[in-house]
Protein backbone atom coordinates (compact mmCIF):
# COMPACT_ATOMS: atom_id res chain seq x y z
CA UNK A 1 0.00 0.00 0.00
CA UNK A 2 0.82 3.20 -0.88
CA UNK A 3 -0.10 6.68 0.64
CA UNK A 4 0.58 9.83 -1.71
CA UNK A 5 0.10 13.29 0.25
CA UNK A 6 0.51 16.67 -2.36
CA UNK A 7 1.64 19.74 -0.87
CA UNK A 8 2.30 23.27 -2.56
CA UNK A 9 -0.94 24.38 -4.31
CA UNK A 10 -2.23 27.76 -3.55
CA UNK A 11 -3.19 30.77 -6.06
CA UNK A 12 -0.33 32.89 -7.78
CA UNK A 13 -0.44 35.31 -10.62
CA UNK A 14 0.32 34.52 -14.69
CA UNK A 15 4.00 34.23 -14.69
CA UNK A 16 4.46 33.04 -11.20
CA UNK A 17 6.32 30.02 -10.19
CA UNK A 18 4.97 27.49 -7.81
CA UNK A 19 6.35 23.97 -6.75
CA UNK A 20 4.63 21.08 -6.06
CA UNK A 21 5.53 18.15 -3.62
CA UNK A 22 4.09 14.62 -3.18
CA UNK A 23 5.23 12.49 -0.67
CA UNK A 24 4.74 8.66 -0.40
CA UNK A 25 4.80 6.80 2.33
CA UNK A 26 5.53 2.77 2.24
CA UNK A 27 8.68 0.52 0.96
CA UNK A 28 7.60 1.11 -2.70
CA UNK A 29 8.30 4.64 -3.72
CA UNK A 30 11.49 4.23 -5.34
CA UNK A 31 9.92 0.87 -7.39
CA UNK A 32 7.30 2.92 -9.14
CA UNK A 33 7.11 5.72 -11.77
CA UNK A 34 5.87 8.74 -10.16
CA UNK A 35 3.37 11.66 -12.39
CA UNK A 36 1.56 14.33 -12.07
CA UNK A 37 -1.97 14.29 -13.67
CA UNK A 38 -4.43 17.64 -13.55
CA UNK A 39 -8.01 18.16 -13.24
CA UNK A 40 -10.83 21.09 -13.87
CA UNK A 41 -14.63 20.62 -13.07
CA UNK A 42 -14.80 20.65 -17.37
CA UNK A 43 -12.16 17.53 -17.96
CA UNK A 44 -11.18 14.55 -17.31
CA UNK A 45 -8.18 13.74 -15.42
CA UNK A 46 -5.33 15.07 -17.96
CA UNK A 47 -1.51 13.73 -17.56
CA UNK A 48 1.54 16.41 -17.19
CA UNK A 49 3.99 14.80 -16.30
CA UNK A 50 5.86 11.30 -15.22
CA UNK A 51 9.37 10.43 -14.02
CA UNK A 52 10.81 6.92 -14.28
CA UNK A 53 11.57 4.96 -11.27
CA UNK A 54 15.37 6.34 -10.78
CA UNK A 55 14.87 9.67 -12.21
CA UNK A 56 16.43 9.31 -15.17
CA UNK A 57 14.30 9.90 -17.50
CA UNK A 58 10.79 11.98 -17.76
CA UNK A 59 7.89 12.85 -20.08
CA UNK A 60 5.56 16.05 -20.20
CA UNK A 61 2.32 16.82 -22.02
CA UNK A 62 2.91 19.15 -24.84
CA UNK A 63 1.43 21.95 -23.23
CA UNK A 64 3.49 21.94 -20.13
CA UNK A 65 6.66 21.23 -21.87
CA UNK A 66 9.46 23.64 -21.72
CA UNK A 67 7.44 25.21 -18.42
CA UNK A 68 7.20 22.49 -15.86
CA UNK A 69 9.96 20.16 -14.29
CA UNK A 70 9.08 16.55 -12.71
CA UNK A 71 11.93 15.59 -10.19
CA UNK A 72 11.85 12.85 -7.07
CA UNK A 73 14.46 12.05 -4.19
CA UNK A 74 13.96 8.86 -3.37
CA UNK A 75 15.95 9.00 -0.44
CA UNK A 76 13.10 11.58 0.88
CA UNK A 77 10.27 9.12 -1.10
CA UNK A 78 8.90 12.28 -2.34
CA UNK A 79 8.14 13.77 -6.23
CA UNK A 80 8.53 17.39 -7.37
CA UNK A 81 6.54 19.06 -10.02
CA UNK A 82 8.37 23.18 -10.66
CA UNK A 83 5.76 24.82 -12.50
CA UNK A 84 7.39 28.08 -13.97
CA UNK A 85 5.89 30.82 -16.28
CA UNK A 86 2.56 29.52 -14.98
CA UNK A 87 -0.79 30.34 -17.02
CA UNK A 88 -4.35 30.86 -16.32
CA UNK A 89 -5.08 27.56 -18.03
CA UNK A 90 -3.18 25.87 -15.49
CA UNK A 91 -5.57 26.37 -12.86
CA UNK A 92 -6.53 22.92 -11.72
CA UNK A 93 -6.53 20.22 -9.23
CA UNK A 94 -2.94 18.58 -9.33
CA UNK A 95 -2.59 15.17 -8.58
CA UNK A 96 0.59 12.54 -7.61
CA UNK A 97 0.14 9.16 -8.21
CA UNK A 98 2.46 5.52 -8.46
CA UNK A 99 2.62 3.32 -10.78
CA UNK A 100 5.10 0.40 -8.70
CA UNK A 101 7.47 -1.86 -10.44
CA UNK A 102 6.97 0.10 -13.95
CA UNK A 103 10.26 0.95 -15.69
CA UNK A 104 8.92 3.27 -18.15
CA UNK A 105 7.27 6.73 -17.41
CA UNK A 106 3.73 6.35 -18.37
CA UNK A 107 1.54 8.47 -19.50
CA UNK A 108 -1.88 7.04 -19.18
CA UNK A 109 -4.39 7.10 -15.79
CA UNK A 110 -4.87 3.53 -15.98
CA UNK A 111 -1.44 2.07 -15.36
CA UNK A 112 -1.49 4.62 -11.99
CA UNK A 113 -2.46 2.48 -8.93
CA UNK A 114 -2.35 5.22 -6.53
CA UNK A 115 -3.40 8.63 -6.30
CA UNK A 116 -3.18 11.58 -3.87
CA UNK A 117 -6.15 13.86 -2.44
CA UNK A 118 -4.87 16.59 -5.08
CA UNK A 119 -3.61 20.42 -4.61
CA UNK A 120 -5.48 23.30 -5.84
CA UNK A 121 -3.21 25.61 -8.15
CA UNK A 122 -5.27 28.94 -9.09
CA UNK A 123 -3.22 31.14 -11.42
CA UNK A 124 -4.92 34.54 -12.40
CA UNK A 125 -4.44 36.86 -15.13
Amino acid sequence: QVQLVESGGGLVQAGDSLRLSCTASGRTFSNAAMGWFRQTPAKVRQFVATISRSGGSTTYSDSVKGRFTISRDNAQNTVYLQMNSLKPEDTAVYYCAAAPSNYGTPTSRALYDYWGQGTQVTVSS
